[in-house]
């Protein structure tokens, strides 16, 4: 048996860096080496694994572990890029082990995660558990950037699936609800000139200001509106703006993003419309360019309930004793599992304030947890 920790560190090892858009490479970057070498650890346990191509060098791999048996299946997910390491103040690849925590890029989201997915089976694999389920796993790209992944996954589900089970961080709660997002990007248009003649231009950044004053309007009445009993109101925040080419020249252009996030019932689309029409009030007149949403995602609503919940609930309280179902305010690869008609939790070892982070870890004691629970839920589901 390898051991979580051990396959927790070879995963470390290994970079699956997402570009995120930015150009970047390096033998760290994409996941094509991590898909390689889960592909070998997963047949060297008796899984039948299969690749969904998604983009060149990008394929989802899916793998299945049965036994004579063995019933209905489990899904267990995990996605297999993490974001880049500017600024870590850790080795980003070292995978070290200091007081009970292993360090390193991804140590936390989700490499922990898919770590005690791995482990998980590999128990499984060698107990061969009568009654049991049988386990589907799923390991996917580009969750950090686009969700191409999980979306590639959701639209060729293998059949006789119970439920799955998404192994983000979440300190091995069970969460039912989360939020979904739309971003989109608002534009002011100016005239250019030399700073010297400010009066021979029109200042596109002046032009955005209004609009800034206006979206910090509109997300207050977004905190006192609908709520969700899980996740509370929904949230707007404005995280980029760009405007101008140099300080001696008056911008012609200045451009914001908007990342909203959305309740469940929310639609994406009608979020965005409702906000233009607030700023086209608040501002008659104004010259703005709303583009539409460059990407959106539904928000995750899995009854307390429900099958999915109820097992994990009980997996969970196996090993670590009382357990609620709870709700957070990020995204994961659940809600599109979920809007493909697959119930879904989100359960997972490591907490959500360590992902991303410049020294990201995650505790050792948690990861073993995680296998057992992921075993025992197994167990629970045939």
């Amino acid at each position: 048996m390898s051991g979580v920790l051990s396959i927790a560190r070879d995963l470390v090892r290994i970079g699956s860096v997402n570009p995120m858009g930015r150009g970047i490479g390096g033998p760290a970057v994409g996941e094509e080496r991590l898909t390689a070498w889960l592909e070998s650890f997963l047949a060297g346990i008796g899984a039948r694994c299969r690749r969904q191509p998604v983009a060149p060098g990008r394929d989802n791999l899916v793998a299945e572990l049965s036994w004579p048996g063995s019933g209905r299946s489990v899904m267990l997910e995990a996605h297999q890029d993490t974001v880049p390491v500017d600024g870590m103040t850790v080795p980003p690849f070292d995978a070290e082990v200091r007081n009970g925590r292993l360090y390193g890029r991804g140590a936390c989201d989700v490499k922990g995660g898919m770590a005690a997915i791995l482990a998980a089976m590999e128990c499984l694999a060698a107990e061969r558990p009568k009654g049991a389920a049988s386990v589907i796993a799923a390991f996917t790209v580009d969750e950090e950037s686009g969700f191409t992944g999980v979306r590639r996954l959701a639209r060729e589900l293998p059949a006789g699936i119970a439920f799955a089970v998404v192994a983000e961080p979440t300190r091995l709660e069970v969460v039912v609800a989360h939020k979904g997002l739309v971003r989109w990007r608002v534009r002011t248009r100016g005239r250019s000139c030399h700073s010297a003649r400010p009066a021979d231009g029109v200042n596109a950044v002046y032009r955005m200001a209004p609009v800034l004053a206006a979206l910090e309007e509109y997300a207050a009445t977004l905190s006192t509106g609908r709520s969700h009993p899980l996740l509370g109101r929904p949230t707007l925040s404005v995280g980029v703006i760009r405007g101008g080419t140099s300080v001696n020249t008056v911008p012609g252009s200045c451009e914001i993003e908007i990342d909203r996030r959305l309740l469940p019932g929310e639609d994406p689309v009608s979020a965005v419309e409702h906000c233009r029409r607030f700023l086209e009030a608040r501002l008659p007149g104004a010259d703005l360019e709303v583009e539409p949403a460059w990407i959106s995602d539904l928000a995750l609503d899995t009854p307390p309930d429900s099958e999915a919940a109820r097992m994990s609930l009980e997996a969970v309280r196996k090993v670590r004793g009382r357990s609620e179902p709870v709700g957070v305010p990020y995204g994961t690869d659940a809600s599109k599992l979920a809007e493909a008609g697959l119930p879904s939790v989100v359960l997972g070892p490591g907490d959500i304030v360590q992902a991303h982070t410049v020294d990201e870890w995650i505790e050792i004691a948690e990861l073993e947890h995680a296998v057992e629970i992921y075993v025992e839920l197994v167990k629970l589901a045939g």
